[in-house]
C-alpha cells in the first residue's frame, strides 16, 4: 500500500471520544485513508453509514441504542469493517459477519497498520473485480441482461429481468428487486443507457421503472401519471415521464 493507491474513505464509529481521537490521529497519520466522518452511537452510524458510504469503518461493538453487530444488520450501503472493541467475546461472530479484522483496545499504529493492509486488500480486490466486470460489459447496443453489485468483500449478480425500479442518490443507482436494494457506483443516466428502453422508463429526474413491475397507473393531476409498483411503492411521474409511459403503454 502506497500514498500514490486510490484514497480510502474512512468513518469512525465509536463512543469513547479519546477513542475516537486515537482513531482519528492514526487515520489522519496513514497517507491513503481519508477521514469522512464519525459517530458516537448506533443509531448515528446507520444513519452515517448509509449517507456517507465510506469504504472502510472503524466500528466499536459496544455502543448505546444499537451494538456494533446489530448495525450491520441495519445497513444498506456495505463497507468494509473493522470492529474495535475492549472485549473479546464477540470475535466470532464478527468475523461471521464479514468484518475484516478486529481491533482489540488497546492497540498501537503497527497493529492499526495491518488491519489497514487487509482492508486495503479486500477493497482493491473488490474494485479490481467490479473493474473486470465492467470491462466485459456489452456496448449500448446490446442491453445488459445482469449488472453486479458490492455487498462488503463479495460481488452479486442481479438479473436485469428482476429489477423493479431505479432510483438515483447522487452518484450512486439503488436497485431495487424482490424485496432488496442494491447500491451500484454508476449513475442513473449511466446505467439506463445500458438497459433496454422498452422495458425501463425513467418517469422521473430520480426514479425509473420495469413497466413489468407496474402494478397500476391513475391521473395524479391534469399532466402527471402516479404509478404504484407492484411492491407498493408509489410514484409520481414528472411530466416528460408521463408523456414517454404513454407513448410505451398507451
Amino acid at each position: 500500500m502506497t500514498p500514490s493507491d486510490p484514497a480510502i474513505s474512512v468513518a469512525v464509529c465509536e463512543d469513547e471520544p479519546l477513542a475516537r481521537l486515537h482513531l482519528r490521529e492514526m487515520i489522519h497519520a496513514t497517507p491513503r485513508l481519508r477521514w469522512v466522518g464519525e459517530a458516537a452511537d448506533g443509531r448515528s452510524t446507520v444513519t452515517l453509514i448509509d449517507r456517507v458510504k465510506p469504504q472502510l469503518v472503524f466500528l466499536d461493538i459496544r455502543m448505546p441504542e444499537l451494538d456494533g453487530l446489530s448495525v450491520l444488520g441495519q445497513l444498506i450501503h456495505q463497507p468494509a469493517v473493522v470492529f474495535t472493541t475492549a472485549y473479546d467475546a464477540h470475535a466470532v461472530s464478527a468475523f461471521e459477519l464479514g468484518a475484516v479484522d478486529y481491533l482489540l483496545k488497546p492497540f498501537g499504529r503497527e497493529r492499526f497498520a495491518t488491519a489497514v493492509s487487509r482492508a486495503a486488500r479486500q477493497i482493491d480486490a473488490a474494485d479490481a473485480q467490479e473493474v473486470a466486470l465492467a470491462d466485459r460489459l456489452p456496448d449500448a447496443g446490446a442491453p445488459l441482461v445482469r449488472l453486479f453489485a458490492r455487498e462488503g468483500g463479495r460481488i452479486v449478480p442481479i438479473a436485469v429481468n428482476e429489477i423493479e425500479r431505479l432510483e438515483a442518490e447522487d452518484d450512486y443507482v439503488a436497485v431495487f428487486t424482490k424485496g432488496r436494494r442494491h447500491l451500484l457506483t454508476i449513475t442513473l443516466t449511466a446505467l439506463l443507457e445500458r438497459l433496454d428502453p422498452r422495458r425501463f422508463v425513467r418517469v422521473h429526474r430520480s426514479h425509473a421503472v420495469s413497466l413489468d413491475a407496474i402494478a397500476s397507473m391513475t391521473a395524479f393531476d391534469a399532466g402527471r401519471l402516479s404509478i404504484e409498483m407492484r411492491d407498493g411503492t408509489r410514484i409520481t411521474a414528472s411530466r416528460a415521464g408521463t408523456q414517454l409511459l404513454r407513448s410505451q403503454t398507451f
